[in-house]
């Protein structure tokens, strides 16, 4: 028997955390839950429906729903969202595409998604709630903390760590033993041969660290 699961969130990337999970037959989708335009409730999104926002948590652990994944790109509201789903009592489901590969020593924490052609090598941890999107690479010994996006076509070096709630942009490059600190951004299609402070923007060829991130 299948294990009933909802998926917070209903844009672009709830979209591909629908389709790990139907291909994994692990989990059946009961229902999205949208919290940005209410007006979409009892609408339909993937064939599935969007069975309105975080109101509707309670009523569906009462009806025996355990399994959540947050399907929600931005890193801070991740880890927000998944939080409050722990505390109204439900398991964190991890995502990790059929065709991604994984050393067998990899440890991946709940919530998790690793998305198609992504490769993670041996002695690596990625923390939970983390997204390895398609594409990307994490090579020996990385540590990517909680609530990371490595996002598509990423390279890491070995040895690289990434903080709590950072964002790595597309197709960036970070050489082997960097330090990206928590909360930081690297832009798109950098390469980046220092590391990175907490809540900092760095961008370029080589990558520079451009301005400190502004609590909002």
């Amino acid at each position: 028997m299948r294990r009933r699961i909802v998926i917070w969130g209903a844009s672009g990337h709830a979209m591909v955390v629908a389709d790990i999970i139907r291909l994994l037959a692990t989990y059946e989708i009961v229902g999205f839950l949208d919290d940005v335009e209410p007006e979409r409730q009892n609408t339909k999104f993937q064939g599935i429906p969007i069975l309105g926002g975080r109101e509707q948590l309670d009523k569906l652990r009462d009806s025996g729903v355990e399994f959540l994944i947050v399907g929600i790109g931005d890193c801070a509201a991740r880890l927000e969202l998944a939080e409050i789903a722990r505390g109204k009592g439900f398991s964190l489901a991890t995502a990790i595409h059929p065709r991604a590969i994984i050393a067998d020593d990899v440890e991946v924490g709940a919530g998790t998604m690793v998305a198609a052609g992504a490769v993670i090598n041996p002695g690596s941890s990625i923390g939970s709630n983390v997204i390895i999107n398609t594409c990307a690479s994490v090579d020996h010994e990385c540590l990517i903390a909680d609530g990371a996006h490595v996002g598509p076509g990423v390279n890491l070096g070995g040895n690289v760590t990434v903080g709590s709630g950072s964002w790595i942009g597309i197709g960036a490059k970070v050489r082997d033993g960097i330090v990206i600190g928590a909360r930081a951004i690297v832009g798109a299609g950098a390469v980046v041969l220092h590391d990175v402070p907490d809540e900092t923007v760095a961008f370029g060829v080589p990558a520079k660290v451009q301005r400190k991130i502004t609590p909002s």
